[in-house]
């Protein structure tokens, strides 16, 4: 008998998977028996080889949310029963300096991309009878203000709220709509803030934890969300942040 976390006979969609925390996730939900498709503008052949090497299944696949409706023909007659939604760009600048085309940049990616691809696997899910699971990556900043990157800040308050309203909307379906808020993890997205010793440092003093999060912080969370024992748990925003919201 499968356990409550396995994903046994699951397919899932992971966008962003060819590093940083959409690999971690993707490696770990294939750790649960998972089929995983790894999406990502890069080629995710490392990925997969983790995958492969761990045992499980994976595939590759290209998409570049550069342009927001990328996904829209993955799903339809596929039998995606998962989607992660980790794909993301940053761009930093003072406010007063920030320009249209970095705004319009990382919205496109950040927001519009995530909700129009929850649209189409809601569209495919629901046509087949409904019973699945969406993870969105969100943020510590889908809660607080943060400094020199509004359009992502601004981007991942959005897509909290995207999250609640649509598991608010497909529950009846039996699709839990659930979101991870990472806090500072190492990834290449933060590699200038842990390259800077003074800002470094600043940050870990504020964390309870005492350290960056580690990827796979990440990964085992989504599986989690992803699986059977998370079932009843829809419209959540799950702070993954080594304490720093808790403070």
């Amino acid at each position: 008998m499968a356990g409550p976390f396995s994903l046994e006979g699951r397919k899932a969609l992971v966008t962003g998977a060819n590093t940083g925390i959409g690999q971690a996730i993707a490696v770990s939900l294939a750790g649960q028996g998972a089929q995983v498709v790894c999406a990502g503008r890069r080629s995710c052949a490392e990925t997969v080889d983790l995958i492969a090497d761990a045992g499980g299944k994976g595939e590759e696949l290209i998409l570049d949310f550069a342009d927001p409706m990328a996904a829209t023909g993955v799903f339809e007659g596929a039998g995606f029963d998962l989607l992660v939604n980790n794909a993301g760009i940053i761009r930093r600048a003072d406010s007063v300096d920030f320009s249209e085309a970095d705004w319009d940049e990382v919205m496109d990616v950040n927001l519009k991309a995530v909700f129009f691809t929850c649209q189409a696997f809601g569209r495919a899910l629901i046509k087949r009878g409904g019973d699945g699971a969406i993870v969105n990556v969100a943020s510590l900043l889908s809660f607080q203000g943060g400094i020199r990157v509004p359009s992502y800040t601004a981007s991942k308050h959005g897509v909290a709220g995207l999250t609640k309203i649509l598991a608010n909307e497909w529950a009846p379906h039996g699709i839990t709509v659930n979101a991870i808020a990472p806090g500072y993890i190492a990834t290449n997205n933060t590699e200038a803030l842990r390259d800077d010793p003074e800002r470094s440092r600043a940050i870990l003093d504020r964390i309870p934890a005492g350290r960056w999060g580690d990827p796979s912080d990440i990964g085992g969370t989504a599986a989690y969300l992803c699986s059977p024992a998370a079932r009843y748990v829809t419209g959540a925003v799950l702070n993954v942040d080594g304490g720093w919201l808790a403070r």
